[in-house]
C-alpha cells in the first residue's frame, strides 16, 4: 500500500553523503547514492532496494522532530569527546549569513500586505504616469530618494522565518545567521544554532554559548568561574553589557575592542564596565589573546567554509528556520565526524582517504653496499622501488 517509510538511520546516512559530496540539493543526494554502489552499501540497500527520492528525505525530515536531530549532533560530539578531541580550554564564537529560499520580489509590507511592485507602481502613477512600464518603475525605483528595506516594514510570506539582510559578499537577500561555537584547540563545533539575520551578535552570544556548556558538562569539562574557559569574539561582539554579565563567570573574554568614534570612552560612574573592559583589554594585548585570536580568525571561518560552501549550505533549498535547521546540524555533525576520521585514519573525507599514501623506506646496509626499498602503496595496488649503491659510492 505505497512506499515504506524511511527509516531513520538511513535518511541521517544520505544527509552525511549531501555534506561530504558537497550537494546543496536532496535530489542531488538521492542521484549520487543512486549512482554509487559502496554508498547502497553505507546505506545498507540490499542489491534490490530502492534509493529513497527526495519526496521521502522531505516527509521524513517533516516527522522527525527538532530534538531528534539535536541528539544526532549531541551523538557526534559524544563521539569526538571519547577520543580526547574536545578541550574546552578556549571556544571562538562567529556568525556567518546563508541565503534563504526566498526572493525578494516576493516581499510585501506588514502594515498594508503591498507588494513592492504595487508599492513602486502606485509611486509611479502617483508621479503622473498613468499607464506605468517596467522601464518607469526600475527607473524610479533606481533613481529614488531613501530607498531602504526595513525587517520593521517588510516580510515575505513565502518564509515568514526569512529577514533582509547584507550578504558576505556585499549583496542583499533574505537570509538567516547561522552561528558557530568551535574548541579552538581541536576544531570541533560545539554549537551551530541559526538565528534571525536581523539579530545583532551581541543578542545571540548568550542562547550560543548555552549549548557548548551543556557539552562540556558531560565530558566533565563545564568551565567554572575557578578555572574559566577562554571566550574568543570579533569586534561585533564587544559591548559593555556584555563584558559586565561575563565578569567572574565561567567565560574569560578576549573579544575584540573597536576603536571609540571620538577617540576616548565616556564611563559617566559606571565603575563595573570600566573594570571589565580594562580587563578584558589587557587580555588581548597579552601574547596568549593574540595568538587565541589569530587562531579565531583561522578555525571558526574555515569551520564556516565547510559548512556553507564546502558542504553546500551557503544557499538552503527549505523553508522555515526549524527546517533549515534540521538539515543544518547534520551538515556540522558531517563536519565533526571528518575531524574523527581524520584522527583515526589521517584522512578527513572518503575521498580523501581513498587517495591516501603510506610510503615506507627500509634501508639494508651490507659489507659494501647500501639498498634502499621504497615501497608504496596506492588505490589497493603496491610498487616497490630499489636502488643498490656500491661501497664506492656509498
Amino acid at each position: 500500500m505505497g512506499a515504506p517509510s524511511l527509516p531513520p538511520d538511513r535518511y541521517f546516512r544520505m544527509h552525511i553523503i549531501g555534506y561530504f559530496e558537497g550537494l546543496d540539493s536532496e535530489r542531488g543526494i538521492v542521484w549520487r547514492c543512486s549512482d554509487s554502489r559502496s554508498l547502497g552499501d553505507f546505506l545498507r540497500l540490499g542489491n534490490r532496494d530502492r534509493v529513497p527520492d527526495h519526496s521521502w528525505l522531505s516527509k521524513t525530515r517533516s516527522r522527525l522532530p527538532h530534538e531528534v536531530h539535536q541528539k544526532v549532533f549531541t551523538f557526534a560530539q559524544k563521539l569526538v569527546g571519547e577520543r580526547g578531541l574536545v578541550k574546552g580550554e578556549r571556544i571562538g564564537v562567529d556568525g556567518s549569513t546563508m541565503e534563504a529560499n526566498a526572493a525578494l520580489r516576493t516581499i510585501v509590507r506588514r502594515d498594508n500586505g503591498e507588494t513592492y511592485r504595487e508599492m513602486l507602481t502606485r509611486m509611479v502613477k502617483e508621479s503622473g504616469v498613468e499607464t506605468p512600464t517596467i522601464d518607469d518603475l526600475i527607473r524610479l525605483d533606481r533613481n529614488r530618494k531613501g530607498k531602504k528595506l526595513s525587517n520593521q516594514d517588510w516580510r515575505s510570506n513565502t518564509d515568514p522565518d526569512a529577514k533582509i539582510a547584507k550578504m558576505k559578499d556585499g549583496s542583499t537577500h533574505l537570509a538567516y545567521k547561522p552561528e558557530h561555537a568551535v574548541d579552538l584547540d581541536t576544531r570541533v563545533i560545539g554549537a551551530a544554532p541559526i538565528h534571525g539575520a536581523d539579530k545583532g551578535d551581541t543578542t545571540t552570544l548568550d542562547p550560543t554559548l548555552e549549548e557548548p556548556q551543556k557539552n562540556l558538562s558531560a565530558v566533565s569539562l563545564a568551565p567554572t568561574p575557578e578555572e574559566p574557559c577562554d571566550l574568543v569574539a570579533d569586534k561585533g561582539y564587544h559591548s559593555r553589557d556584555i563584558l559586565k554579565g561575563f565578569d567572574d563567570s565561567p567565560w574569560k573574554t578576549r573579544i575584540a575592542e573597536p576603536q571609540p568614534s571620538k577617540g576616548y570612552s565616556r564611563w559617566r560612574g559606571d565603575d563595573e564596565a570600566r573594570k571589565a573592559v580594562d580587563g578584558n583589554r589587557n587580555r588581548l594585548k597579552s601574547g596568549v589573546g593574540g595568538e587565541a585570536m589569530r587562531k579565531r580568525g583561522e578555525i571558526v571561518e574555515r569551520s564556516f567554509a565547510h559548512v556553507l560552501e564546502r558542504g553546500g549550505m551557503r544557499r538552503t533549498w527549505l523553508r522555515r528556520r526549524e527546517n533549515v535547521h534540521k538539515r543544518y546540524l547534520v551538515n556540522v555533525a558531517g563536519y565533526n565526524f571528518g575531524i574523527l576520521m581524520r584522527a583515526l585514519f589521517g584522512a578527513g573525507t572518503p575521498r580523501e582517504a581513498v587517495n591516501v599514501r603510506f610510503p615506507f623506506l627500509f634501508l639494508i646496509q651490507a659489507a659494501d653496499t647500501i639498498t634502499f626499498v621504497i615501497i608504496a602503496e596506492s588505490d589497493a595496488e603496491t610498487a616497490a622501488l630499489i636502488v643498490a649503491v656500491t661501497g664506492e659510492t656509498a
